[in-house]
């Protein structure tokens, strides 16, 4: 080696992440496509075959549930459990799993084991999980692939429950583990943790006002900050926030209450020696921490001088134990604001009898004050909450049992339908939050259904926009919406802007008495039509190819669909429609690719079923943008073969595009933005020229198929 090398730095090949960039940085305005890169198969290392249900039905359900129930007491020394038992802990991570979800994109929860990576393992409102994860490591090394470590955790919530005394409203497993951490999620643009939550609002006296999709009030915080708006004391205003921030995450007022008494009911808060002492977050600490963060350099630095939160003490007298002490502590005392030992706000009772003080966690004996957080309070000075609360304080039964369907809701709301339920304690009640759909007729002929709709008049655009309107409402965030259960004609779908209510409702005069006639669900007969559409178009184009279709579906009804609940779903824009409800600080194309990683699709699925639409005129509103083609209704690659000529030129016009003859100087056509990128942005570009090729006509259409039947049956669970 040439001495003159010698102590250089050798290559990097952009691993070391602190000090290399990505390429893309250079061009911070370009389309970055990698939100429908995430999760691929190369980051698995279970392989493409592993099937998780398979593995399931091998577990012993209830030797797992026993050693997690032993674990609970089982204190260790490096760690060791508060008053001998680790519940209050595993409840914290399970709820902190779980408590991610937003149903504004359905994104978060606890179905993917995500806590593992970052952000979320090294979130401040996360600290010290990273042990409860650790503590279940043994269980898991025992049960290996037979359970994910998203079952894991929100399974040990429940145990944990179920140890201290409390009934549990049910469990499923069928939760499977991502690999890497989920980029495709917005937490917000800060760049500092537990910045002001004033930049999430336009007025933080307004929460409603919060910026759209977050859910939670400031970076890095799963709910609201326990010491109020802002770190300032004031019940009120955080109640105001609560309310929200549990409204984003799927919850009414009632549910809220319940939540918040039931997870304060066991465990403390931990906030005794100097919250500035303790060490990096997991993501950031040494390699010799092997994954642990926050070390705590405060006396032990753990047990009784553990700092987590900054608060510091329990909610009840017996914090191992499953009793109405919440409310009978919050409303039997007075309480004044004052700081914990690491300097946080806290509520601490201005007279209290010893006997109703919790023990230190360590001795057992010496008796500490108990602590109530802002949120806590808001629960007494809230009027909404107070009436609530003091319902529960009267009657512990209906509290215990609000916590249970409210716990098994926040633990199961980003599953989905019950048909992704496995286990032996999926409990039997339909919940109207489950989005439940009744089965569908499998056994009918399908060929004299489509002949009926062929013979009703239909036009390819108006079966083939109708099919899509209902299917692309399915989110793989939280397995939501699709074509199953047609609820396009119900509340309140139908109404929808982006649903054309007006020329929907003519289709459907036409499909519901079609689909009476031989006794299927209009869901089927909807998705039918659609296909009908489309083998008319391939027809149209010269080729014969029968579009694969899989009865089953079933018809959803008002009773079981929850309205209000489906408002967030409600597409604002559809680039594969060419629709934009109106302009969006988003760029039209960010929100095709937010649509397309929610639907499940891959970057070449979105562009080839663009081209597709395009060309069979399903635009919205038949508008005739992006339809680069004289042969509308003919299922070809027209759209790419015309974006990629370079015998025209395209110049902006009043907020469109005009693509001309470079000879001529004539307007051949018109676009937009969503039109022009497939042409604009290079990745796009590059699937653009594959489709436009002369031999790529015959897959072109193959390509269609595929990506259209996979929007069709992404909710139909009951296929897999």
């Amino acid at each position: 080696m040439n001495s003159s090398t010698n102590g250089k730095c050798p290559f990097m090949h952009g691993a070391n992440t602190a000090t290399e960039k990505s390429v893309m940085d250079w061009w911070p305005n370009a389309l970055n496509l990698d939100i429908l890169h995430q999760h691929d198969t190369k980051t698995n290392p279970l392989g493409e075959k592993f099937n998780y249900r398979e593995e399931l039905k091998k577990l012993d359900v209830e030797a797992l549930k026993k050693d997690l129930h032993d674990l609970m007491t089982d204190s260790q020394d490096w760690w060791p459990a508060d008053w001998g038992h680790y519940g209050g802990l595993m409840i914290r991570m399970a709820w902190h799993v779980a408590g991610t979800y937003r149903i504004s994109d359905g994104r978060g929860g606890g179905s993917t084991g995500n806590q593992r990576f970052a952000p979320l393992n090294s979130w401040p409102d996360n600290g010290n999980l990273d042990k409860a994860r650790r503590l279940l490591w043994p269980i898991k090394k025992k049960y290996g692939n037979k359970v994910s470590w998203a079952d894991l955790m929100v399974l040990a919530g429940n145990m944990a429950y179920e140890s201290m005394g409390f009934k549990t409203f049910g469990f499923a497993f069928g939760r499977e583990d991502i690999w890497h951490p989920e980029k495709d999620i917005y937490w917000g643009a800060e760049k500092e943790w537990l910045a002001p939550s004033d930049e999430r609002y336009e007025n933080v006296d307004n929460p409603a006002t919060m910026e759209n999709p977050l859910a939670a009030v400031q970076m890095g915080l799963i709910y609201v900050n326990p010491e109020g708006v802002n770190g300032n004391p004031d019940p009120i205003k955080t109640g105001a926030q609560v309310r929200e921030t549990f409204k984003r995450m799927a919850m009414n007022d009632e549910e809220t209450v319940a939540l918040t008494a039931g997870g304060h009911t066991v465990g403390k808060a931990h906030g005794n020696g100097d919250a500035g002492a303790l060490g990096p977050e997991p993501e950031g600490a040494s390699v010799e921490h092997q994954g642990f963060g926050w070390i705590n350099p405060n006396g032990s630095g753990k047990g009784r001088d553990s700092v987590t939160s900054g608060l510091e003490g329990a909610w009840t007298t017996y914090p191992t134990q499953w009793d109405n002490g919440y409310f009978e502590m919050l409303f039997n005392h007075e309480w004044e604001s004052r700081k914990s030992p690491a300097g946080a706000w806290q509520w601490e009772p201005v007279n209290i009898k010893e006997e109703d003080m919790p023990v230190d966690v360590e001795d057992m004996v010496t008796r500490k004050k108990p602590i109530m957080t802002d949120a806590d309070m808001a629960m007494k000075m809230d009027p909404i909450y107070k009436e609530i609360s003091l319902k529960f304080k009267d009657d512990f039964e209906a509290f215990s049992d609000a916590f249970a369907r409210a716990w098994f809701k926040l633990t199961h709301r980003d599953m989905g339908p019950k048909d992704r339920y496995f286990g032996p304690d999926v409990p039997q009640e339909d919940l109207i939050w489950q989005d439940s759909v009744p089965k569908g007729k499998k056994d009918y002929d399908v060929e004299a259904v489509k002949e009926k709709i062929k013979a009703s008049g239909l036009s390819i655009a108006d079966m083939v926009s109708t099919a899509w309107d209902s299917a692309r409402t399915f989110r793989g965030s939280d397995y939501r919406g699709g074509a199953n259960g047609a609820r396009i004609r119900l509340v309140p779908q139908k109404n929808w802007e982006g649903n054309e209510p007006e020329r929907l409702s003519k289709l459907l005069s036409v499909l519901e008495p079609i689909a009476a006639e031989f006794g299927i669900s209009v869901a089927d007969t909807i998705v039918l039509a659609g296909n009908v559409g489309v083998e008319k178009a391939i027809k149209n184009a010269g080729m014969n190819v029968t579009v694969p279709f899989a009865p089953g579906r079933g018809d959803a009804i008002d009773e079981m669909t929850d309205a209000e609940s489906f408002e967030p779903l409600e597409p604002l824009a559809d680039g594969y429609r060419n629709w934009l409800k109106k302009d969006y600080v988003v760029s039209p194309e960010e929100l095709m690719l937010d649509r397309t990683q929610l639907m499940g699709l891959t970057a070449p699925e979105m562009t080839v079923l663009v081209g597709g639409m395009r060309v069979m005129g399903a635009n919205y509103g038949g508008t005739k943008h992006g339809v680069f083609t004289d042969r509308e209704g003919a299922l070809t690659n027209d759209f790419f073969v015309n974006l990629t000529d370079m015998s025209n030129y395209w110049k902006p016009i009043n907020g469109i595009y005009e693509i001309c003859d470079r000879k001529t100087g004539q307007t051949k056509w018109t676009a937009t933005r969503i039109d022009l990128v497939f042409g604009s942005n290079s990745i796009l570009r590059a699937y653009a020229e594959v489709y436009a090729q002369d031999d790529s006509k015959e897959k072109f259409v193959k390509d269609f198929v595929s990506a259209w039947v996979k929007v069709m049956n992404a909710d139909r669970f009951d296929l897999d």
